[in-house]
């Protein structure tokens, strides 16, 4: 069984189509799961959603931006001192520019059809066992599991969940960790890639009782996502190019 795996798609959806390119050319896959964070900071939300929705059998899961989406409830880090609490104003203003904006594009469908998604998904492979797909981590669409983090800490995450393998994004760092226990596989970012400027996603091939995990990587052209958000006029362009161009 081949299992595609995407997440953090961000609107983004130059790099999208390439992922999607990409997987049509290897053959595609059995089975698809998308975990969230589908259209909030991309010039293009609804183009993404429209994709998303064509791609079969595919389980979709929600992230924490559908949630700043879907009811403005905007995370923040918390002001450790008087300069970030002085600039805590212009930095909500900020957020709550980007995410309404994305707002405006969506049409009604896509708000039922975000607020309908699921937090987690989970899969019984025959003769190799459960596995489950979150955001961030189980139970937490906010936490980030960085590889800094040890495993003994990534796996405290997994208390509670039946399984053997995990897959989150969130961070769009990709990491595959050994726990013992559990294997714990982040994806990275199909829309806004962290580490490096192509897009992330993972194939998952299990046989004979055992997961081998491929990270795929794709180029799609930052500049022009960044152009489009230009011509969309897209109220918050600093923080974004700052954002696509991984200076964060």
């Amino acid at each position: 069984m081949r299992l595609a795996v995407l997440s953090d798609i961000h609107g983004n959806v130059l790099a999208l189509q390439a992922v999607l390119a990409d997987l049509n050319q290897i053959g595609g896959a059995d089975a698809y799961w998308i975990l969230g964070d589908l259209v909030a900071l991309g010039p293009r939300p609804v183009e993404c959603l429209d994709l998303i929705r064509d791609i079969h059998p595919a389980q979709v899961i929600s992230g924490n931006t559908e949630t700043y989406v879907l009811t403005g409830n905007i995370y923040l880090d918390t002001p450790n001192n008087e300069a970030e609490w002085r600039s805590w104003p212009d930095r909500l203003r900020q957020r709550l520019l980007d995410y309404s904006w994305t707002v405006s594009q969506l049409r009604t469908a896509d708000y039922e059809y975000l607020r309908d998604l699921p937090a987690e998904t989970t899969l019984t492979v025959p003769d190799y066992g459960k596995v489950i797909g979150f955001h961030g981590a189980p139970g937490d669409d906010e936490f980030n599991l960085l590889p800094s983090i040890s495993d003994a800490d990534i796996l405290s995450h997994f208390q509670g969940y039946e399984g053997r393998l995990g897959f989150g994004g969130h961070t769009h760092l990709p990491m595959d960790r050994d726990l013992g226990s559990w294997r714990y596989v982040n994806i990275g970012s199909v829309g806004v890639p962290r580490d490096e400027a192509r897009a992330c996603y993972v194939i998952a091939t299990f046989e004979g009782g055992k997961a081998n995990i491929e990270f795929r990587r794709v180029v799609f052209d930052v500049e022009a996502v960044l152009t489009d958000f230009q011509q969309l006029n897209y109220p918050d362009i600093d923080y974004v190019t700052r954002f696509y161009r991984r200076e964060w």
